[in-house]
C-alpha cells in the first residue's frame, strides 16, 4: 500500500465509522502498524485523529437533541479515569494488536446476534450496571489506545439498552471522553510522540470523513443499517488485527 494513499484511506475510514458513531481509531492502529514502526506513535496518532472525528459526530448528536447526558453520565464518569490507568499499562507490540482484535470480535458477533433477534425494545439499566461497564470498557480503551465506544456499541445493542441511534451518540461522546483520557495518560507515562506532518495532514481527511458520516448518522440512515454497519467493522478490524500480528497475514 503506497504511503501517499493514507489520506485517501483514512479519509474512508472516518466516513464509515462516524456513521455508526464511532471515531475508527481500531483502524487507523492497524494500517499505521504498517507504516509507523514507532508503537507509542501509532497509539498516539490514532487517538488524536479519534478525537477529530468524534468530535464532530457528539456536536451532531447534541444538536440534533440524540444526546441525553442525564442517561449517559454513568458511562462517563467511570470509563474517564479507566481510560487513563488503561493507558499507562505495559505491553508489547504483539500482545497489545492480539487483544485488541480478540475484543472486536467478540464485540461484533455480540452485535450480529442482536440484529439477527430483531428486536428494537429499550432496557432501563442501573446506575451500578451502567458504571460497571464503562469502567470495564474504559479500562480496554486505555490498554488498546482507542475510544472504547465498538466495545461499549454492541454491548448495549445486545442488551437492548436503547435503539442504535442512541447508542451511537454514547459511543460518539464516550469515545470522546476516552481518547482525551487516555492521551493524558500516555503524556503522563511519557510516551507521547507523534510526526507532526503526518498528523496535520490525517487530521484533515479525517475531519472531512467523519463531517460526511456524521451527517448522513444523524440524517440518513435507518437504524437496523447503523447496526449492520457496526457489526461488519467491528468483525473486519477484529479479523485482521488477529491474521496479520498472530499468524502474520496480511489481508
Amino acid at each position: 500500500m503506497p504511503a501517499e494513499l493514507l489520506p485517501v484511506i483514512f479519509f474512508l475510514i472516518a466516513l464509515f465509522y462516524s456513521s455508526v458513531g464511532f471515531g475508527g481509531g481500531s483502524s487507523y492502529l492497524a494500517v499505521l502498524s504498517l507504516f509507523i514502526v514507532d508503537f507509542f506513535e501509532i497509539r498516539t496518532t490514532a487517538l488524536l485523529l479519534n478525537v477529530c472525528v468524534v468530535s464532530i459526530g457528539t456536536l451532531f448528536y447534541i444538536r440534533d437533541h440524540v444526546f441525553d447526558l442525564k442517561r449517559f453520565w454513568p458511562f462517563l464518569i467511570s470509563g474517564i479515569p479507566m481510560a487513563f490507568l488503561g493507558a499507562q499499562l505495559p505491553f508489547t507490540r504483539q500482545a497489545f494488536f492480539l487483544i485488541l482484535g480478540s475484543a472486536l470480535l467478540l464485540s461484533g458477533a455480540s452485535l450480529i446476534l442482536k440484529i439477527v433477534r430483531l428486536q428494537l425494545k429499550s432496557e432501563k439499566f442501573s446506575i451500578p450496571r451502567k458504571l460497571s461497564l464503562g469502567g470495564g470498557v474504559g479500562l480496554l480503551s486505555g490498554i488498546s489506545g482507542i475510544g472504547g465506544g465498538i466495545f461499549l456499541s454492541p454491548l448495549l445493542n445486545m442488551m437492548n439498552w436503547a435503539n442504535p441511534r442512541t447508542i451511537a451518540s454514547l459511543a460518539s461522546v464516550y469515545i470522546l471522553a476516552n481518547s482525551l483520557s487516555g492521551l493524558a495518560g500516555i503524556a503522563v507515562s511519557g510516551s507521547f510522540r507523534i510526526d507532526a506532518e503526518l498528523m496535520l495532514q490525517l487530521a484533515f481527511s479525517v475531519i472531512l470523513g467523519g463531517s460526511l458520516g456524521s451527517w448522513l448518522s444523524s440524517r440518513k440512515l435507518d437504524l437496523r443499517i447503523i447496526g449492520g454497519l457496526t457489526a461488519i467493522l467491528v468483525i473486519y478490524a477484529g479479523l485482521r488485527l488477529i491474521l496479520l500480528h498472530g499468524f502474520g497475514i496480511r489481508v
